[in-house]
């Protein structure tokens, strides 16, 4: 799907944290093989066990591929979620790559204490970032727990959903577009 569009912007919500770890493993080792520089967005209890399992995948090299953004730096640099803050960081994250032309592709995790998290505030983030996708040209998954997928479902986006294949021996993802049109 990435090798044929690259400005896709998709909710990945999640119910089983094995599964999680499954889809961002693959997406993050397709991504590397197709010669994308990857940005996880990761908490840094989960960033350890998806880095440590990519070292048994990946060579040396291609690890360096993967760059880590703790999530809570990330979303919540000035203490709360604050979409213009969090847009400044994203945009001081890519400028590298942007800059030099590099092919990237990006994964967020995207975390909430709480489902009283403002939902419009939310929407006109992911709304900017969906902007930017289409303006740089990048894939991102934004992976956030289902609670909060139903949340986004509600107010009118799509979502994403996951299957195990076992003859494939692999979980794919049934990509949607991120905003209705």
């Amino acid at each position: 799907m990435f090798e044929d569009q690259k400005n896709v912007h998709v909710l990945y919500s999640y119910t089983e944290m094995e599964n999680y770890i499954k889809q961002v493993l693959s997406y993050i080792q397709d991504g590397i093989m197709a010669g994308d520089h990857v940005i996880l967005v990761e908490n840094d209890r989960i960033y350890p066990l998806i880095h440590k399992e990519l070292s048994t995948r990946l060579t040396k090299d291609q690890m360096e591929l993967l760059h880590f953004v703790n999530n809570f730096d990330f979303y919540c640099s000035r203490g709360s979620y604050h979409p213009p803050v969090i847009e400044e960081y994203f945009n001081k994250t890519v400028q590298p790559y942007v800059e030099n032309k590099i092919s990237f592709r990006s994964w967020a995790h995207v975390e909430w204490a709480t489902l009283e998290e403002p939902l419009h505030i939310i929407e006109e983030f992911e709304r900017t970032v969906d902007k930017a996708v289409n303006l740089l040209s990048f894939p991102l998954i934004c992976a956030l727990l289902v609670s909060f997928g139903v949340l986004l479902v509600n107010s009118g986006h799509l979502l994403v959903s996951t299957h195990f294949t076992p003859h494939k021996k692999r979980s794919t993802i049934t990509a949607l577009p991120f905003f209705r049109n």
